[in-house]
């Protein structure tokens, strides 16, 4: 209702105008952001949903989860490790608490009382803090990251609620057994509330906190640096190598070009103004400002970019100006697998071929769509895959390797042949997979995870708290903060609950992390930025 000079007015909000806003962070979760019109007590009811324990990138919840949300109160995300999400106006019925830490509160009857959720601090950044969790060592020209903890948050999920902790890591955490999430709660690994939780059969309730602590490890990149093709007050332009992701994500977190401008070029608070393939090379832009940002994705809507990438691929590509068009359909977000399917979005790719050796063309590519891999997808449907793509030239597409858009096998089929295809070669990371990943379900042909026995659970559980106890008094006795700083990341290397710690890995050859597609230019009404031609571009480029 609203008030007028007769008496009210009643105003009718069509749904379709209650816009939901996705809300950056590091569990992808998602809030009900109620129109303009409506008044600041309803925005105030809107709640964020919780996310993933595990991951960064998960997805949202559903729309009757978020309405749900919205009815139950202001329940927001908290960053895990410093991962900040866009802050709003928050208003809550709540009484103002202390800042301090929870403390764990109990009604009349002794029933759990859950403290309302904190306020989120605003702006998306990553700190010093963040970046001092670990450090990063050059072997065998790989870039790598020693182990460190790290500890993910969620808010409790609308679906976990009148769950137990046990139930929700046996269905929806399957990629550690049962055993091994009851050492970590004798280990003091799992919070709830930021209390340890004592027993997994805790039932869960709406607005509880969880945080865990896991040993983290990341798949080495390739140790070539990261050079500055720009800089001024509002962007910063780079030309990325290949391997390394531009942002947070999967098992990367400090291998990525965010954090690497971070530590190494002490450039924060970076906006990405548009994305390229962790396997993809070339200009890359960021804006230092919102203003700016927002300036270049305007000129995207209104289609005012141009990109050019180069790429090198198998056979002798038509010497004419070849175009695309084929759509193209996503098979599987999680593998991050596409092909060409009448359902799929439409996209439109422009080639010409700059040279051939005899046995592999560089072709020059213009995307007028921006498609996921279109690049890629488009040149596999014209019977030229990229020369080195581990996905798109991969034996697992059938003999024709997808050309003109035949596979002779179900979706299914396609991602259990290219997963135990990367599982043999044991580059899973190449599909942005690791064993925890096949662990949940991905094919029917996975393994199970790695079982251990009850009882060496409980002794390494004992472990992990007794070298707690010895790193702590280490650190202690060094001279600087310099000292202990250094000694604490050295004493995160090795985990006795970790079991990516047991396993030894083969690294990747540097050649191995590089794909034949480059991004040459990247062009604007008011600026143009080009990188250097990849060695293997040039004319005088020979295979080994």
């Amino acid at each position: 209702m609203w008030p007028c000079g007769h008496g009210w007015l009643r105003i009718l909000v069509p749904w379709r105008l209650i816009r939901p806003h996705s809300l950056a962070s590091t569990f992808g979760g998602c809030r009900v952001a109620m129109a303009e019109a409506l008044s600041d007590e309803a925005e105030a009811g809107a709640g964020l949903k919780a996310v993933a324990l595990q991951n960064g990138h998960a997805k949202g919840e559903s729309l009757q989860e978020r309405l749900e949300a919205a009815a139950v109160g202001s329940g927001k995300q908290v960053p895990g490790n410093g991962e900040e999400t866009q802050g709003g106006k928050e208003q809550s019925s709540a009484p103002a608490r202390d800042s301090g830490r929870r403390k764990k509160r109990w009604g009349a009857t002794g029933e759990r009382v859950v403290p309302p959720p904190k306020k989120r601090r605003t702006g998306v950044s990553f700190s010093n803090e963040h970046f001092a969790e670990t450090s990063y060592y050059f072997e065998g020209g790989l870039r790598k990251v020693r182990p460190y903890y790290f500890d993910f948050r969620t808010y409790c999920k609308g679906r976990w609620v009148g769950h137990s902790l046990l139930h929700v890591f046996n269905t929806e955490f399957r990629a550690q057994p049962l055993t091994y999430y009851e050492a970590a709660v004798r280990a003091g690994r799992l919070h709830l509330n930021e209390e340890p939780v004592q027993d997994l059969s805790i039932v869960l309730k709406d607005n509880d906190f969880l945080r865990n602590t896991v040993h983290r490890h990341e798949p080495p990149v390739t140790a070539e640096p990261i050079r500055l093709l720009a800089e001024n007050e509002d962007v910063v332009v780079v030309d990325k190598p290949s391997s390394i992701p531009v942002h947070p994500c999967g098992r990367f977190r400090h291998n990525t070009v965010i954090f690497i401008l971070g530590k190494e070029h002490q450039l924060k608070e970076l906006h990405p103004l548009h994305r390229l393939d962790r396997l993809t090379s070339g200009v890359l832009m960021f804006a230092k400002t919102a203003t700016f940002s927002e300036k270049i994705h305007e000129q995207v809507r209104d289609r005012q970019l141009e990109k050019e990438y180069v790429c090198r691929v198998d056979g002798e590509f038509p010497d004419k100006e070849v175009t695309c068009k084929e759509p193209i359909l996503v098979v599987s977000y999680k593998v991050g697998v596409c092909r060409v399917d009448p359902r799929g979005k439409p996209c439109e790719t422009v080639f010409q071929r700059l040279s051939y050796n005899g046995h592999s063309s560089v072709v020059r590519c213009l995307p007028l769509t921006g498609r996921t891999h279109q690049i890629r997808v488009h040149l596999q449907f014209l019977g030229h895959p990229i020369l080195n793509d581990p996905i798109y030239n991969s034996a697992a597409w059938g003999p024709s390797r997808g050309q003109g858009g035949h596979i002779p096998k179900t979706d299914e089929e396609l991602l259990r042949d290219l997963v135990a295809e990367h599982q043999a070669k044991q580059s899973l990371n190449v599909l942005d997979l690791c064993e925890d990943d096949l662990a949940s379900g991905l094919t029917e042909s996975t393994a199970p995870p790695l079982e251990l026995a009850k009882d060496s659970l409980e002794e390494l559980a004992t472990a992990a708290q007794k070298i707690d106890g010895v790193a702590e008094v280490a650190s202690q006795d060094l001279d600087t903060p310099q000292e202990a700083a250094e000694a604490d990341v050295m004493n995160q290397e090795t985990d006795s609950l970790c079991t990516e710690c047991r396993l030894m890995r083969q690294d990747p050859l540097p050649q191995d992390l590089v794909m034949f597609l480059h991004a040459l230019r990247y062009k604007g009404p008011d600026f143009e930025y080009v990188s250097p031609m990849p060695t293997w571009a040039q004319d005088d480029w020979q295979e080994d």
